[in-house]
């Protein structure tokens, strides 16, 4: 209960969000730093998915590159990357990386290693919302004498969009809530208030991280959920319902309620 109190009065006292190592800055850094890690993987997984989807062809490929992504440890390949760099790449990809806001050399890292843990799901919805649009849809698009690009843009895009949505809300969240691992490698975000908090047994500020980490990452899912039904087509599966639904009953005589 003590550590609770002591909680509620770090998330009350103002001064423990203001100043360049206030809450605020921290998740500002770490709202920047899952941003730019969903967008690198959208960049890079949606488009592959997207065609190996059209194409029915390498899902095989597809699914055990995503395997691979869930069964490499993400703090193990973060610490890879932010002590085996001989050749400075980090200092390439991310010049002047010791004053580019959160991305030092381990904010940069960390950017990495969360786009390839945000590959997996973005991947596999996305091939299989493509590969699941019923094939009367592509004959009927081809009859019409549609290109392959446009039996993509208008038949698959359109079914498939809920699926891919659905991935990208689930990278979201779980980027944001391993992004405070970034601590452990001297990176940016909230994580930081966490590992000194335990580290300086106060308690209470841990705790207190961690409970920020917790409601913004309820907030970031609603916000993905609320897209979600909003790019989903009415009549698709998962969107929501005008009205109360009515089914016909065996004898087709009546109508249920």
């Amino acid at each position: 209960m003590r550590v609770l109190q002591d909680a509620w009065r770090y998330l009350t006292d103002a001064s423990s969000w203001t100043g360049d190592g206030g809450m605020l800055a921290l998740l500002a850094e770490q709202l920047l730093l899952t941003a730019g890690a969903l967008g690198i993987a959208m960049l890079v997984g949606l488009p592959l998915a997207l065609w190996l989807g059209h194409l029915g062809r390498g899902g095989f490929l597809a699914i055990n590159i995503t395997n691979v992504g869930r069964a490499v440890p993400t703090f193990a390949l973060l610490a890879l990357l932010v002590t085996a760099d001989p050749w400075g790449w980090t200092g390439d990809l991310f010049p002047g990386t010791a004053t580019l806001g959160p991305f030092g050399r381990g904010g940069a890292a960390t950017l990495v290693a969360l786009a390839l843990f945000a590959l997996p799901p973005i991947i596999t919805n996305a091939y299989t919302a493509v590969r699941e649009v019923p094939t009367e849809v592509r004959e009927a698009a081809r009859g019409m004498g549609m290109s392959g690009w446009q039996v993509f843009r208008r038949a698959e895009w359109p079914l498939a969009l809920p699926l891919v949505a659905s991935g990208v809300r689930l990278a979201l969240v779980q980027v944001w809530a391993t992004a405070t691992i970034a601590a452990l490698v001297a990176g940016p975000g909230l994580g930081r208030v966490i590992t000194d908090g335990f580290f300086r047994t106060q308690y209470g500020k841990g705790i207190a991280g961690a409970i920020v980490v917790a409601a913004v990452a309820l907030v970031l899912e609603l916000l993905a959920a609320w897209v979600q039904r909003a790019v989903t087509p009415p009549g698709a599966p998962g969107a929501a319902s005008p009205g109360r639904s009515r089914r016909v009953s065996p004898d087709r005589n009546t109508v249920a309620p």
